[in-house]
């Protein structure tokens, strides 16, 4: 009975995020620029832009400008949580893939950095006058689930020891529409109940950024506007 209703659960979760995204981005790619507004000094060629959209995504180039301290926690935060999802895909691949075998090792202390980034994000929601102003109850809500996400997650790396062979035959079992045996380990519950409702308010959620920062003007957009005419589609259609 638990293996199923987890696997509701996670194939609706699925579903959400898969629409919510999609959705989301179409949204995205068709709100028109109206302006050229890329922020200085910008590229001048597509190639730049490319480059530049690559430091901003694996740097935070702009925010490593901005406020170092910010830089440091963000960076390290998201980071660490992007070798632990390639550790996490061990769970969804039989044989596992070469460079996620070389990643087990990292995956494991890696979730030390995201508590420690994530820690440090939620610190200035509460310290920093001027952010706790904007702050919402919402904002608090998502670091929370992150951390809980981070806890329960270590939990079952260094104190529980859940049976990772039973939860691996289990995930595969889904991705073939198949419904195994869960072990019915409480903080492996938690767990897995915490992933799952962040996938399903991801798509409603801040964490939007994620996807929007290939959108935004400021940073995708190639600074000529002498040499190029730039038009919005709706403007365009006025035009003719």
């Amino acid at each position: 009975m638990l293996g199923y209703i987890y696997a509701i659960l996670f194939y609706a979760a699925t579903a959400i995020l898969v629409v919510g995204l999609a959705w989301k981005i179409w949204i995205y790619a068709r709100t028109p620029a109206p302006l050229k507004i890329p922020t200085t000094p910008a590229p001048k060629t597509r190639g730049g832009v490319v480059l530049r959209m690559f430091r901003e995504v694996v740097f935070f180039e702009s925010l490593y400008k901005s406020n170092k301290w910010i830089w440091l926690f963000g960076w390290t935060f998201h980071m660490g949580m992007w070798l632990v999802l390639i550790r996490h895909l061990r769970y969804f691949t039989q044989p596992v893939w070469w460079w996620v075998e070389i990643a087990q090792p990292f995956g494991t202390y890696a979730a030390f950095a995201m508590l420690i980034g994530l820690g440090g994000l939620w610190a200035r929601r509460v310290l920093v006058e001027r952010i706790k102003y904007i702050t919402n109850p919402s904002d608090h809500l998502m670091l929370g689930l992150l951390m809980g996400i981070v806890l329960s997650g270590m939990m079952m790396r260094f104190v529980t020891r859940t049976d990772i062979i039973a939860v691996k035959s289990y995930m595969l079992g889904l991705l073939r529409l198949e419904v195994g045996y869960m072990p019915a380990d409480p903080v492996l519950m938690l767990h897995l109940l915490l992933v799952a409702t962040l996938m399903i308010v991801f798509p409603i959620s801040k964490l939007l950024h994620a996807p929007g920062v290939f959108f935004s003007p400021t940073r995708n957009q190639v600074d000529n506007p002498r040499e190029k005419r730039h038009i919005a589609p709706w403007a365009a259609k006025l035009e003719n």
